[in-house]
């Protein structure tokens, strides 16, 4: 039978303002919901049960009395713990911080409670967020709804599995090589990584980058187009990002699909010789044989985003530099490996390596953006390989062929991060094992709203089909499970780091 947590957020938003849901029944849903399968797959860090349920019983009587108009009056929203939120712990996901408790909220949360979303709790995140596994010492690891001894993919990995089991119909992210769209690939659920300056973050050490990004994730893209509206939003303290530029969230709102038969939409399995496993390839090819069934036009692409790799590694460590030399001397050695290993490759670095890396992201932006003028849309596989389990920081290998650091895998993310065009992960059945698979969609920078629109073309089409219409997780699977995740999961990140 199906529950309010169950409901998509426009539906639950629809069925509030009808009168016909209460968010105090929405919340306690929720909270049943995270009661029921939380302790198996491990997901929310932080439950604010009394908080929000106040603040339900708040949006409830503010409908009776003809308010709440907020574009998500009365509906929960999971925060990634790596985004402050005041009066409730912020641990970033390390013991570091396992007391701290923010005096203001992030920009993002203070938009989402002015849109009158309800903050149910933090989500899961790697220490720091950084890495594409959710485990760290702190609370251990969050495991996939589908097989929870597999990973759900990271750095938002809490964020994607709180959607995916309805413990929330909204949730947060962020993304720097892949932290929204991995998760939401290996989960089920769609993410949205939008051009750089879309979504305001007035935390930012470093401007005018591709990195550092915050955004939606949801179960459809209807419903991460809504909480998108809602973190766009250009209030006053979206002035101290100086990537903010003007925009109107609402053109996220109502989106109006194209017909699958009108799309042009360029594919490619590896951008030219990227890492990329077998089994990813037959499915993808699997899917792009299916959108041509459905009458799109199909055009295989010689789009060559090899160079990317190594782009991505120079400036990421150019970011680590500069977002972490004034703490780092305080971390221990048993701080987050890929943190200290990124930190020591931007000690390494000499100035004339960053420069001619810069001078490569742009020669490679202004080739993917080329490609716009042949295709609407370009379509690619989310991730390089199927889940695995989170015991592993990253797979040690790939068809036999060596992983050589923690960010190898995920060149399929990381160089879209380079170029930084607007990318929306996309869940499009499951694979062959079982398991969820995504896909990625991309489209010119700027134009977020005409890739959503493309976006839920597709995602239409899938769910016309049994095959690639995406179950929902199987709780009684879940529930019989054996709770492994946080005990476990603290013992393998305590022996990664050491």
């Amino acid at each position: 039978m199906t529950e309010p947590c169950d409901l998509s957020a426009v539906d639950a938003r629809s069925a509030i303002c009808a009168r016909e849901l209460s968010p105090v029944e929405l919340t306690e849903s929720c909270l049943q919901r995270i009661d029921r399968l939380n302790p198996t797959l491990n997901a929310m860090v932080t439950v604010s049960a009394e908080s929000a349920l106040q603040d339900a019983r708040v949006a409830e009587d503010a409908i009776t009395h003809g308010n709440g108009d907020g574009l998500i009056h009365g509906l929960p929203v999971a925060i990634k713990d790596l985004q402050d939120t005041k009066g409730i712990v912020t641990t970033y996901g390390t013991s570091f911080y396992r007391d701290h408790v923010p005096n203001e909220d992030a920009g993002i949360v203070a938009r989402i409670r002015a849109a009158g979303g309800i903050v149910i709790g933090k989500t899961n995140i790697p220490e720091m967020s950084i890495g594409a596994n959710t485990i760290n010492r702190l609370f251990g690891a969050t495991g996939n709804p589908y097989a929870p001894e597999l990973t759900c993919g990271g750095s938002s990995g809490g964020s994607a599995v709180a959607v995916a089991t309805g413990m929330a119909p909204l949730a947060t992210g962020s993304d720097h090589g892949g932290s929204l769209r991995i998760p939401a690939c290996f989960s089920g659920v769609v993410g949205h990584r939008a051009t750089p300056g879309t979504v305001p973050h007035e935390s930012r050490t470093i401007t005018q980058t591709n990195y550092s990004l915050q955004g939606p994730m949801a179960r459809t893209v209807d419903d991460v187009a809504l909480l998108l509206a809602v973190i766009s939003t250009r209030d006053r303290a979206s002035r101290r990002d100086p990537m903010s530029f003007p925009l109107d969230g609402n053109g996220f709102l109502d989106l109006a699909s194209p017909t699958i038969e009108s799309l042009r939409i360029g594919v490619t399995a590896d951008f030219g010789g990227l890492l990329v496993s077998n089994h990813v390839r037959r499915e993808f090819e699997d899917r792009v044989a299916y959108l041509v069934e459905c009458g799109a036009e199909v055009v295989d692409l010689s789009l060559d985003l090899t160079e990317a790799v190594e782009v991505d590694w120079q400036l990421r460590a150019d970011i680590f530099a500069t977002q972490y030399h004034r703490d780092i001397a305080d971390f221990d050695e048993s701080f987050n490996p890929n943190v200290f290993r990124t930190y020591e490759t931007a000690l390494s670095t000499t100035v004339l390596e960053i420069a001619r890396a810069r001078r490569k992201q742009v020669d490679l932006f202004r080739r993917v953006d080329a490609v716009f003028d042949e295709v609407d849309i370009v379509v690619c596989p989310g991730v390089s390989v199927p889940p695995f389990p989170w015991s592993s920081l990253h797979p040690t290998e790939i068809d036999g062929e060596k992983v050589d650091n923690y960010m190898a895998w995920l060149s399929l993310t990381s160089c879209l991060t380079v170029v930084g065009h607007p990318v929306a992960a996309l869940p499009a059945g499951l694979d062959s094992s079982g398991l969820p698979f995504g896909i990625q969609c991309i489209a010119p920078m700027y134009q977020d709203a005409t890739l959503l629109t493309m976006a839920k073309s597709l995602e239409n089409s899938f769910a016309a089909s049994a095959q690639y219409l995406v179950p929902r997780p199987d709780h009684q699977v879940i529930e019989s499970s054996d709770p492994q995740c946080q005990e476990l999961g603290k013992a393998a990140a305590i022996a990664a780091a050491g």
